[in-house]
């Protein structure tokens, strides 16, 4: 659903790495005055920068880069507008037609944008791109049409995983080293750390659409699915046995077992801080959480530990999620070469250039932000475990406690976020998963039966 990468740090490290951008010829990135999108003009693009209330040295450092950016293509010039997504902002941002030429969005809205016709074309740009056949399957298919054209260039991604409180685990008497890897074990993790330590052996989302959001990652992981896709029918799929039980396993572990604490209304920021600051056992969330934990919640490093999530039944799988860069529909051809320019230049190169990955990482290192967080390859496990070979040296995350994700995740089936409606699916199991936390008779079939009627009502409206 959302990808943690810090902003703020993007920029900084952008900083340093002016200068070298221009020279990563091995990209083929850099344009000059000969390749400026409108031979003999100008053409000029609106982009989002960074989150309201950054620093203004985040800012600064962004200004300097669209600066780099326009000294080395003369044809284009840069606008930035402050941006941070969310769901009803962005719907209204779209309805009015007030969003920039460059814009970012969650995996999530990709394939809706898509089919309505909101985002551009870019696979004649993409195409042009050196790394173009390198992205992972599982990826860039957010980014995607039916047509098998690309709209949108994905740049960070995410598997979910257990995060785990090292420091709870071992003062309930859990080994921090064997994490659980059944969903038996987690319950009976979750009952021994709430009964010795009185904090929350286990948590999950619920508001603000994230509750909807972890309800399908805990159906995956029981092989259900929430919704299918044949041709251009969507079908609502929310009272599947996967989900119902997830369902079941959240009323057990509250109402029976008392080990989800007292707080049932956390959304993705407000869980982050009750897990940093040790109130909470464990809880499914994205697998490069860890960054905004240790820049917004100000983790112990030791405290963290994360592991694969328990898949159980057939068709389990893990969901994949994550932020792709896109472009207004609306745009000329002239702005949309000058737009994935832009994409490649401020989002890519520290993916796909050695020089640049290394400064970016030696930079946030430098910074004390982190290094190495983990997350799922943008590119194909070869390019991903080659650029993990560049940075080695500023690799500064808890290494040996990320271990258990990093070596089974690739063997874990990627399974994406529902492609129709997502945010609206998420939003009404928001209220299912709320009703189960709150009410120790809540008829999860029934609350299911009208999801589904509600939801599968969105998807015909198309």
């Amino acid at each position: 659903m959302r990808s943690t990468r810090n902003k703020a740090a993007l920029a900084v490290a952008g900083v340093v790495a002016i200068g070298l951008l221009t020279a990563c010829g091995s990209s083929g990135t850099a344009a000059t005055s000969s390749d400026s999108p409108s031979a003999g003009g100008k053409v000029e693009i609106t982009v989002v920068s960074l989150k309201p209330g950054s620093e203004k040295s985040a800012f600064d450092a962004f200004d300097q880069q669209v600066a780099q950016f326009e000294t080395a293509n003369p044809g284009i010039t840069v606008k930035s507008e402050e941006y941070e997504w969310t769901g009803p902002t962005f719907a209204a941002q779209l309805a009015g037609g007030t969003l920039p030429d460059v814009f970012t969005i969650p995996f999530t809205d990709g394939k809706t944008l898509i089919e309505n016709g909101q985002l551009a074309n870019l696979d004649a740009q993409v195409q042009t791109l050196p790394y173009a056949k390198l992205f992972n399957p599982n990826v860039i298919q957010a980014g995607q049409g039916e047509d098998g054209k690309v709209y949108a260039i994905p740049y960070a991604a995410y598997g979910i995983g257990l995060q785990y409180n090292r420091t709870l685990f071992t003062q309930a008497g859990l080994d921090p080293d064997k994490p659980p890897t059944t969903w038996d074990e987690v319950r009976k993790d979750a009952k021994q750390i709430a009964d010795k330590t009185g904090q929350a052996g286990y948590a999950t989302m619920s508001q603000s659409n994230t509750g909807g959001w972890q309800l399908t990652v805990a159906t995956y992981a029981r092989g259900g699915r929430v919704e299918t896709i044949d041709g251009t029918k969507a079908t609502a799929t929310l009272d599947n046995a996967g989900t119902k039980a997830a369902l079941q396993y959240l009323k057990t572990l509250r109402w029976e077992d008392n080990s989800m604490g007292s707080n049932f209304l956390y959304d993705w920021g407000s869980i982050n801080q009750a897990f940093a600051a040790g109130q909470i056992g464990m809880y499914t969330g994205g697998s490069d959480v860890y960054t905004s934990l240790r820049t917004s919640n100000a983790i112990n490093p030791g405290d963290y530990g994360l592991t694969v999530l328990p898949l159980e039944g057939k068709d389990a799988g893990v969901l994949g999620g994550g932020t792709l860069a896109a472009v207004n529909a609306k745009a000329s051809e002239a702005v949309k070469d000058a737009a994935v320019k832009w994409i490649d230049f401020y989002y890519m190169q520290k993916l796909t250039n050695q020089d640049a990955a290394v400064l970016d990482a030696k930079t946030l290192s430098e910074a004390d932000q982190p290094v190495g967080t983990p997350s799922l390859p943008i590119f194909d496990k070869a390019t991903y475990d080659t650029s993990l070979t560049w940075i080695k040296d500023y690799i500064n995350i808890p290494t040996t406690q990320v271990a258990t994700f990093n070596d089974k995740i690739f063997d874990q089936p990627l399974v994406a976020e529902p492609g129709r409606s997502t945010q609206e699916l998420y939003a009404a199991l928001d209220t299912v998963v709320q009703a189960v936390l709150t009410d120790q008779n809540a008829d999860i079939d029934a609350l299911l039966k009208q999801a589904n009627t509600d939801v599968q009502a969105l998807l015909d409206k198309g």
